[in-house]
């Protein structure tokens, strides 16, 4: 079984596809988890977390989670939410990267979060996965 925003609805938001929230607003908790593929249609990981910036109230980052296996030895990528798209047809998100390309992207370890509100930081990633970037 899959694991999307659809089986994640415990609140029946998008039952009514015609009168309800998504795509276009959607809850957080039915994205958690869901799984993230590039352009080519390989699988990436899934989304972990949400980082959300508390000054604008808009979703920052999205917490990847590549690699490992059953959840050991997984790197984590904070990924701008700028970079991906909600692909709605196969109720996942893509993030146009090549999958090698990913495995040398800035990630951390689950035990070792970087400093997120960093500009240096947040510039260096925003600069690989080509999103804008202002310190407001």
């Amino acid at each position: 079984m899959q694991t999307n925003y659809v089986t994640r609805d415990n609140f029946g938001m998008y039952a009514d596809s015609k009168t309800g929230p998504g795509p276009a607003l959607m809850g957080a908790d039915t994205l958690l988890g869901n799984d993230v593929y590039n352009k080519d249609g390989e699988p990436l990981g899934d989304i972990k977390e949400f980082m959300i910036d508390m000054a604008s109230g808009k979703v920052a980052y999205a917490v990847l989670s590549f690699g490992g296996l059953l959840g050991m030895g997984d790197k984590l990528f904070a990924v701008p939410w700028a970079a991906l798209a909600l692909d709605t047809a196969n109720k996942r998100f893509t993030l146009n990267v090549p999958k090698e390309v990913l495995k040398d992207a800035p990630g951390f370890d689950k035990s070792r979060w970087p400093s997120m509100s960093d500009h240096t930081w947040a510039r260096g990633v925003h600069k690989f996965y080509g999103t804008s970037y202002s310190a407001e």
